[in-house]
């Protein structure tokens, strides 16, 4: 009897081996229902140390704006290690908000400008949700203490440009389809049943390229 054991046993630990794989994912999130893996994926802007989280959105999409107050809470609670981005959707070179964004940013006023174009748009209903112009966008800038002159030509700059063509070449990398949608280390597009969901898998894909990285 001694001498079967070890024999018996062979089985059961090759089958362990080759389970070991499937063993190591137990956050319980099923790829193609809750999310997607971006083949050849990367960051849209990698940062040492750092696990990127990126929402694409659109100032005009209702649902974005529904999921800002999410958002809102969720980034309060992140750990140390996250880097959450925004990326508004540069599907159209021309789309005004989406300069509107790149511009406020690079002039350091995104703190005062961003909630407000989502409120102007789908609350207050004084700036157009599709093909607001420069003017009328500047209109609203300058009720928040912005020089609508030099938004204008931060939102017309080679720098803006740059930066919608990288962001429309993150999005088709990325395989984005809609507003909105998150996406992981660059790596996974999070897929959900609504928006809570999508943070919750967003949260499990973290902790999982979080352990990833300590295994490395």
């Amino acid at each position: 009897m001694t001498l079967r054991l070890p024999h018996l046993l062979l089985p059961l630990l090759f089958a362990l081996c080759a389970a070991a794989p499937a063993l190591a994912q137990t956050d319980g999130l099923v790829e193609g229902r809750d999310y997607v893996v971006i083949a050849g994926g990367a960051p849209l802007q990698a940062t040492k140390g750092k696990i990127e989280v990126v929402e694409v959105f659109a100032y005009w999409c209702h649902v974005c704006n529904d999921f800002q107050p999410l958002v809102d809470t969720w980034t309060k609670t992140l750990p140390r290690d996250v880097a959450f981005r925004y990326l508004p959707a540069a599907f159209d070179p021309n789309d005004g908000l989406a300069r509107a964004y790149f511009a406020s940013e690079s002039m350091g006023k995104l703190a005062r400008t961003h909630h407000a174009t989502f409120r102007a748009i789908h609350v207050e209903q004084s700036l157009p949700a599709r093909g607001a112009t420069a003017a009328e966008i500047g209109t609203l800038y300058a009720t928040l203490g912005i020089d609508a002159k030099r938004l204008a030509n931060a939102m017309q700059s080679k720098a803006t440009d740059a930066r919608m063509q990288a962001a429309r070449e993150f999005m088709i990398g990325a395989g984005v389809e809609g507003t909105p949608t998150m996406i992981v280390n660059g790596k996974y597009r999070v897929k959900g049943r609504s928006l809570a969901d999508m943070l919750r898998h967003t949260d499990l894909l973290v902790a999982r390229e979080r352990a990833a990285a300590k295994a490395r």
